[in-house]
């Protein structure tokens, strides 16, 4: 399967806006050990700010323009310096690719940005994509990484995309404040109904939240691709979710509807 794979600020970075080395570290042996059984993984990461927070020593997540692309120019070099070298040990070659709303708006940007992951795919290498905080601004940002996630994720004709995030899954309340909600475990159509299950946004670092990965999930499974949500705390679950197992909640895709 050819298999996109989005993790968040609060599954890479401590609250701290420093590195969780052991959560980091699991992932990318999950993620390698996935492409070596032969899936096309391609990864879309989170965290070039707020690593750039923790190693500005900020004390939390800028509100100006100018910080927040000073901390992301910080912190996406961290951040692939990171994944370099965690992939190499497991012999992979990782490939980072930086965009904006422009990139995937115009039709030959687009177009040049799908040969370029074909070609990337071809070579074996593993895509690591990020928006590109650093030039990014109101005008031509994406906004949060499961809109990313499900663009890139529709450009490679994905089979599954996966948002890891903080949270288990859809639920039919916020489980942090109501002890009642029940994991929703299949979601066949994104209604409205489901649309207003969704809270607001998730970690102090990040910038997403269940609004956002429902949009996500509308977008691809309109595309024939799969989604799944569960939480970036166990990577190891990415081995039950690529076998199609039960876990956190699965959006089916509309060619899937009923199975």
């Amino acid at each position: 399967m050819r298999i996109v794979v989005k993790v968040g600020t609060s599954t890479l970075a401590h609250a701290t806006g420093r590195l969780n080395i052991r959560h980091v570290e699991e992932l990318v042996k999950v993620l390698s050990d996935l492409k070596n059984a032969g899936h096309e993984m391609i990864l879309v990461s989170s965290g070039a700010i707020g690593m750039g927070v923790g190693k500005l020593n900020l004390p939390g997540r800028p509100a100006d323009m100018p910080t927040k692309q000073a901390a992301a120019a910080v912190g996406q070099c961290e951040l692939m310096y990171t994944y370099d070298k965690l992939f190499a040990q497991y012999n992979h070659t990782v490939a980072q690719i930086l965009l904006t709303s422009e990139d995937v708006d115009h039709p030959d940007r687009r177009q040049n940005f799908e040969n370029t992951m074909a070609r990337l795919l071809e070579l074996g290498a593993l895509p690591v994509i990020n928006e590109n905080d650093t030039i990014a601004t109101e005008e031509i940002k994406v906004g949060d990484n499961d809109t990313l996630g499900a663009i890139v994720a529709c450009s490679v004709k994905a089979d599954l995309l996966v948002l890891l995030s903080d949270i288990e899954g859809l639920y039919t309340a916020d489980p942090r404040k109501d002890p009642t909600a029940r994991l929703i475990p299949v979601v066949e159509e994104v209604t409205p109904e489901v649309e207003a299950l969704a809270g607001g946004v998730g970690s102090s670092l990040g910038t997403g939240g269940m609004a956002t990965k429902l949009r996500a999930a509308k977008m691809v499974t309109a595309a024939g691709c799969d989604m799944v949500i569960t939480n970036g705390e166990h990577p190891d679950r990415l081995y039950d979710i690529a076998e199609g197992k039960a876990v956190g909640t699965r959006f089916l895709s509309r060619n899937k509807e009923g199975i």
